[in-house]
Parts: structure tokens; sequence; C-alpha cells
């Protein structure tokens, strides 16, 4: 089966010649479909840099990125916003919903831009909602909810037009333990009854420890990855543990 992601040499420099920071070194990988892969490294890493170059909102400097059958990296204009529109879904850790609007009117938002027909957006939007455990607020505003719950609203929007490729960026960043253990618990349902392929970045191990996969960045290079196979999330949470350290991070900020 052919990867439907697939990162290939990919180079990003910040600055001009005078003061030139490599913020990405020749990174080379590819990510299945139905993959749930966390991406986790230290401040300045270039794991956010990796993430906003795959979502598009940063161009690579060398190398190529393909999702599906399209190179990324040479769509430009309409082209480019289309391919965002309908192959990308993202959830944001300040959650980037529309205070102005419901929660129904942020998810539906996304399919409203796609033209589709109110019929055919209430029956998925109410599906998104009850599989994403958000009906109770589909008619609050965003300052009506709790962080949870907004960030939830986040996840439907992402999830609703069933995107080829969801892209998370410290998800769980703003929420406390147990709004952030719910919220994994509904991308995980995401990526294992929806086969959502789920691309997260990361600096905390517990939310790295329900992907399936983790790739570890160092100094704007791949340092090393482990699969958890079949291992128990525990398991697989000690491991990513033993790399952080590994790594020279903080164990403080991995707990």
């Amino acid at each position: 089966m052919e990867p439907i992601l697939r990162i290939k040499n990919i180079e990003k420099y910040y600055g001009n010649k005078s003061c030139l920071t490599k913020a990405i070194d020749d990174i080379s990988f590819t990510v299945d479909e139905g993959e749930f892969v966390a991406i986790m490294g230290a401040s300045g890493s270039g794991k956010t840099t990796l993430l906003n170059c795959i979502s598009t909102i940063d161009k690579v400097t060398a190398g190529n990125i393909y999702l599906e059958d399209t190179d990324v990296t040479a769509l430009k204009g309409k082209e480019l916003n289309k391919f965002r529109r309908d192959k990308l879904g993202f959830i944001f850790q300040d959650f980037n919903l529309l205070d102005t609007l419901s929660g129904y009117e942020n998810i539906a938002l996304a399919l409203s831009i796609k033209g589709m027909k109110a019929s055919d957006i209430d029956e998925k939007v109410k599906e998104v909602a009850e599989e994403l455990g958000v009906t109770e607020v589909l008619n609050k505003f965003p300052y009506q909810m709790s962080g949870g719950q907004k960030q939830r609203i986040a996840s439907a929007r992402a999830i609703v037009t069933r995107p080829s490729l969801i892209l998370a960026d410290e998800p769980t960043g703003a929420l406390d333990s147990k709004s952030s253990k719910l919220l994994l618990e509904r991308i995980l349902f995401l990526n294992d009854a929806l086969n959502a392929t789920i691309m997260m970045v990361t600096h905390d191990s517990f939310t790295a420890s329900y992907a399936k996969r983790v790739l570890f960045i160092k100094d704007g290079k791949l340092f090393h990855e482990i699969i958890r196979g079949d291992d128990s999330r525990k398991q697989f949470f000690d491991k990513i543990i033993d790399v952080v350290t590994l790594l020279g991070g903080d164990i403080s900020d991995a707990l």
C-alpha cells in the first residue's frame, strides 16, 4: 500500500546570508493511511516548523511533500486554497473558533465553504458531534463552553469534511488533565473507528502515548522513532520517557 504522506529530504532555512538558521535538516519519512503519528522534540527542535510545512502554512526551502498524489510544495494560489479546504483538517492549541458563531455553526462553516446542501450539512454536523461527544453544546457559543468542549468542537470542525490528513498542533496544551484525556480518547476514536490519518505535534509524553508511532526531532533532524505495536499505553509511555531523557529534555516537561 502506498503511503498517504511522503516527506522527501525537506529542508527549511530562516533568515539571510548574514544570519541563516536551519530549522529542518534533510528530514524524510512516510505516513500510511489510518496512522496516528506524534512528533516530539524540545522547544526549537523544528517540530512545529515541520508541521507548518506539511500544513502549507510555511514553504520548504528544499525537498518535497506529497499527500496522496499531490506535490504539496508545488501548489500555489487557488490550487493551494482548494487543497487545504479539501484535504487537510486542523486542530489548534488555542481552538481558533469564531466567537460570534455557535458550536453548530463553527462546525458547519467548513461544509458551507465547500457548497454543501443545508440538509446534508445538518446530517454531517450532528453525526460528527455525536462522535466527539459535543451534541449538548452545539447551540452554545464558545464563551459558554469549557476548554475541553471548545477543543472537541474544533476537532469536530477538523474532521467533518473527512479530510485526508488531520494536523494537530499541541491540541491538549490549553486543557486540564481531565479535558486532555477526554479529547485524546475522542481523537483515538477518530483514528480507530473512522480510520482518520492524524499527525500531532506535542511536547507532552502522556499525549504522545495515545499515538501509534512517535517521531523525535532534534536540532532539525529526525533523531529517533518508536512504534507502539502490541505495547499497552503505559508501556509505550515509559518508552517515550526513555527517549525524551536521551534527547536531553526536561522530564518535568514530559510528564
